[in-house]
């Protein structure tokens, strides 16, 4: 079980900031003797108790007094004055001399509080700015209440006035949906004598509960008329806050699916999000505490309403009044009743005439709660509905849904396969995968003789195969299609089973580590279709045989097939096999070096594959086109042609399919490099039901954006689990990996930066040795074995930084002749590995002394073709190896700043201006930071930032390469704070100045 803290136990208060600042102006105004009353209303469990707990501590922290009070559900009649006694409670025995003599000032309150005596008869009170004729028409006798109880009311409005005029005071009383008559008749009396008090008066109920009867509603009614009485509805939380709220819950990071399955089920309210992450992680089952709290409420209803609520649970869908009555069949009286008693209860309600349960998880509790019998009769009657009235677009889903629950596999099996071809239409694959995978799981229960004609078990395989591949289950979808390799005889037709193979092939081929079987695969295909005429299946064959050729750097053989592959498709009219082809002519032609052509051949593909509605060919052209862009680093064509692929994926249903979830990554990362940073989360978040693969290969580039940005926390959290998946996607280790440096570098944690980086390089070198991609890593990373060499000689430590030189040289080597043995896709290494090269060489100029600012600043103009954020890093690095030279470094650093601020990079720009106040370097629009000292400072900037380094343990050398100034320049400094302070010892002048206020912060040493 997933054990999460209860609500309001340090959780913080998510998404409720227009509400607390509504309930914040409201305690102001009170203090400026605006008396006021505040009722929030909001469904069970919405937040209510939590967001009045806030105001509480918020007021308490501000000097209020507060009050508060719980009414309880008690049926027969309740307890008079309940809340109000539980709230007044604590001035009965105040030890403040003002409350206690307020108090017994009014002996009426005995009532309320026994404590303070026997009840006593009183004159007129005093009720600060009322006016005499107020007090007197209050005090008139009405026939429902007589003299006691006015003078029960007169004391509680006096105690609270005169109690305010010491300190603000606020009334929180909560659940008035079951405050008794009395509380009720209170609260109105006091909500209208509101006037120049110091007092606040907040109410809460729940909404759904007050109903047209409910004797809260008429109390409610008159309440809002008053000019001194505001309302606040309490929404649930929208998707976003609902995730928000998922995370701060929980104990650990949870799985995107799970997060997306409790807000979806949760619909955003927060004690359903608090049961359901509490039961179980994953979530599938309604907690038994949560059913019996949704079910409670029904059973104050009549039998026949609960009989209602109970076929509408079934129908999985809003149900009209002519279904309910059919279905249910009662008599139209007796449903008019049943569902008028559940509308003004707020269990049902109306949406285009038709009738839904308020909340899902309500209706799912009901659903849960039906006896077997009674589900398959519903189920069945429902079905039947179905089949006699057509129900327009989802009619054979909903037949489907039915029979299945109903156990009709007869009438289910053909519902589902042609439910199956509609979401195909409707590009909805992953709907299409679970009506596939429906079909198979009854295909054995139902007789040969009543199965579909056209479909058999291989066919469904090969379905299921294709749409788990389009909807983000590449796992999945191998599976399948090894089933379906399993079901291959002697009988099956030659060409049919080359398409089962090269199914195989290509759902293999999205998957890490599986080449060789991928491979195998589609040579089976191509033996079985080598040697016969052109055909559709033959022209499929060759145009995936001549893109695993590509892969296999086979360039020669790969060339043939896809021009084998082009002609066999003309002669047969097969257009989405030709636009495959000639794809990946594009891709070879890309490798030859021949960018012209290559992106000739990748448009006419896109455009045949777009006339075949071949869209998963259409996608992998435009991957391949926005690939031909970045790889001569034309960054805004690269990212249009991304940007149109992932759109085109969008609209067709294709998202989370191979080649959609590459262009929506390559996108992402483009955004990165070029500084075009998404603002909202959801960049970075991959669909509800996709595979833990899928959604990391997102997630590893969006974490990127999460380090840049200074989220650290959010950061470490997710890469834990995206190190679990580097196996799954080479991509995924090379985007979590330089994260993982990243955050550990601005952490100042260069040694788990350099293990971070040790451990990915030893690990590329086992699966891919010298890919491109690593080139990126060790530059990263050998920035920190720098830093820590430096520290060392700082420290005198020379084995130390013998020794972390030696490891920087290995990751310069690896660099280096990763440069070399790599295989670019264009052919020749690209801008961008030679702009990671080039920092690579600045960073391994650091390793024995201060690093060459003419290699970071051609570094920085490496990176010039777009890579704005990369540019601004390698600025701040030249920036700082121009100081350690003595040079100035003010351009470099302004570039640095102005990038950074621009991006909302929070690290590198409060590193750039760190770096400028210690360099004494103005930035512009920032202005010098001053201290405010509480008395006069004998000391200059530059003095006090010398003695503090001393005081920190530094050596005159090491604080003068800090500061980059030399180590005289240092020792003038320090002579001049021990003439100024008269001390005789540097430990002297350190000492001094932390009795003189002059230093703040404690010494303490490295």
């Amino acid at each position: 079980m997933l054990l999460v803290p209860r609500l309001g136990s340090g959780i913080p208060l998510v998404a409720r900031t227009h509400e607390m600042r509504r309930l914040r102006a409201a305690f102001a105004r009170a203090e400026r003797r605006e008396a006021g009353a505040v009722l929030i209303a909001g469904d069970a469990g919405v937040g209510k108790t939590r967001l009045l707990t806030a105001l509480g501590e918020h007021v308490a922290a501000n000097g209020a007094l507060v009050l508060t009070g719980r009414c309880i559900d008690v049926r027969d009649g309740g307890l008079p004055y309940l809340p109000f006694a539980e709230a007044l409670a604590p001035l009965g025995s105040s030890g403040d001399p003002v409350v206690a003599a307020a108090v017994r000032s009014r002996p009426a309150l005995a009532r309320l509080l026994p404590q303070s005596g026997e009840p006593q008869p009183m004159g007129p009170g005093e009720h600060g700015q009322v006016s005499a004729s107020e007090r007197e028409v209050m005090r008139r006798p009405r026939p429902e209440q007589d003299l006691g109880q006015l003078q029960l009311f007169d004391a509680v409005l006096g105690v609270l006035t005169e109690v305010a005029e010491s300190r603000p005071v606020v009334i929180l009383l909560e659940d008035l949906h079951w405050a008794d008559s009395s509380t009720r008749n209170l609260l109105s009396f006091l909500a209208s004598r509101l006037r120049a008090q110091r007092l606040l008066v907040v109410g809460s109920y729940r909404e759904e509960d007050v109903h047209r009867r409910h004797p809260l509603r008429g109390l409610l009614s008159e309440l809002v008329r008053l000019a001194t009485v505001e309302q606040v509805a309490l929404a649930p939380f929208g998707p976003a806050e609902a995730r928000a709220f998922v995370e701060a819950l929980a104990d650990e990071p949870l799985p995107a699916d799970v997060v997306a399955d409790i807000v979806a089920r949760s619909e955003g309210n927060p004690f359903f999000v608090e049961e359901l992450l509490a039961t179980d992680a994953d979530c599938r089952d309604l907690p038994a505490g949560l059913a019996e709290v949704l079910l409670a409420r029904l059973e104050r209803f009549p039998a026949e309403t609960r009989r209602v609520l109970r076929v509408i649970s079934v129908a999985n869908e809003p149900v009209s009044h002519a279904a309910l009555a059919e279905v249910a069949a009662i008599g139209e009286l007796e449903l008019d009743e049943a569902l008028r008693e559940a509308v003004q209860h707020h269990v049902l309600v109306i949406e285009d005439g038709s009738y839904v349960f308020r909340h899902a998880l309500l209706q799912e509790a009901v659903y849960a709660d039906l006896l077997p019998g009674e589900r398959n009769r519903t189920h069945a009657a429902y079905a039947a509905r179905i089949r006699a009235i057509p129900q327009g677009r989802g009619h054979d889903a909903k037949l489907a849904f039915h029979s299945l629950e109903s156990r009709d596999f007869v009438t289910a099996l053909p519902a589902l396969l042609s439910a199956m071809a509609e979401a195909e239409k409707l590009g909805a694959p992953g709907a299409a995968l679970r009506h596939a995978e429906q079909a198979l799981s009854i295909w054995d229960a139902v007789a040969v003789a009543d199965r579909p004609e056209g479909v058999d078990e291989l066919k469904l395989l090969h379905e299921a195969s294709y749409f788990a591949g389009t909807s983000g289950e590449p796992e999945r979808a191998a599976a399948f299609a090894r089933s379906a390799t399993e079901l291959l005889g002697p009988d099956t037709p030659t060409l049919r089973s080359a398409k089962v193979w090269r199914r195989l092939a290509e759902a293999l081929l999205a998957l890490e580590g599986t080449l060789d079987e991928a491979t195998l695969a589609v040579d089976r295909a191509w033996e079985l279709v080598k040697d016969s005429e052109p055909s559709a299946t033959r022209a499929w064959v060759l145009a995936t045989r001549a893109g695993f050729l590509r892969l296999l750097d086979q360039p020669g053989e790969a060339l043939d097939n896809a021009l084998t592959s082009v002609s066999d498709a003309r002669a047969v009219g097969a257009v989405g096999a030709e636009a495959s082809g000639l794809i990946t002519l594009g891709t070879l032609a890309d490798s030859a070096g021949d960018a012209a052509l290559a992106r000739e051949r990748l448009r006419e593909g896109i455009r045949k594959a777009r006339d075949a509605e071949a869209l998963n060919v259409e996608l992998r052209g435009l991957y391949f086109l926005a690939l031909s862009y970045d790889d001569q680093a034309e960054m805004a064509e690269a990212l249009t042609h991304a940007a149109n692929g992932v759109a085109r994926a969008e609209e067709s249903g294709l998202t989370w399919s191979s080649f959609g979830l590459e262009l929506r990554a390559r996108q992402l990362y483009l955004r990165y490099l070029s500084g075009d940073w998404p603002a909202e989360d959801a960049a970075g978040r991959a669909a509800r039901g996709v595979s833990s693969a899928v959604a990391a290969r997102i997630l590893a580039n969006w974490v990127l954006f999460l380090v840049a940005r200074g989220r650290f926390d959010d950061a470490a959290r997710l890469l834990p689990g995206l190190r679990q998946q580097w196996a799954a996607d080479i991509q995924i280790a090379l985007s979590a990996g330089d994260a993982a440096i990243e955050l550990a570098t601005w952490r100042g944690d260069h040694t788990e930066a350099v293990r971070v980086t040790e451990e990915l390089v030893a690990w590329l070198e086992k699966i891919e040795p010298w890919l491109l991609g690593g080139l990126r890593i060790v530059a990263l990373g050998l920035t920190s074995v720098a830093a820590l060499a430096a520290d060392a000689r700082l420290h005198g430590d020379q084995r130390t930084a013998e020794n972390l030189v030696s490891v920087g040289r290995r990751l310069l080597e690896h660099g280096r002749r990763t440069a070399v043995e790599g295989s670019p896709r264009s052919g020749t290494l690209g801008p961008e590995g030679h702009a990671w090269l080039a920092r690579l060489e600045a960073a391994a100029s650091g390793l024995e002394g201060p690093a060459d600012p003419a290699l970071w600043s051609a570094a920085a103009t490496a990176f010039d073709y777009g890579a704005v954020y990369e540019q601004a890093m390698c600025r701040y690095f030249e920036a700082q190896a121009l100081l350690a030279h003595g040079l100035p470094a003010e351009d470099a650093l302004t570039s640095a700043h102005t990038v950074a601020s621009a991006l909302g990079a929070l690290p590198l720009r409060d590193a750039a201006r760190d770096l400028a106040h210690r360099a004494r370097t103005d930035l512009p629009g920032i202005p010098p930071a001053v201290a405010a000292p509480t008395r006069p400072n004998p000391l200059t900037d530059r003095e006090r930032d010398v003695l503090e380094r001393v005081a920190l343990g530094r050596t005159n050398r090491q604080v003068g390469e800090e500061l980059y100034i030399s180590e005289k320049t240092v020792s003038v400094h320090l002579s001049r704070v021990m003439a100024k302070l008269g001390a005789s010892r540097r430990a002297e002048a350190v000492a001094i100045a932390y009795d003189r206020g002059l230093l703040t912060t404690p010494a303490t040493k490295d």
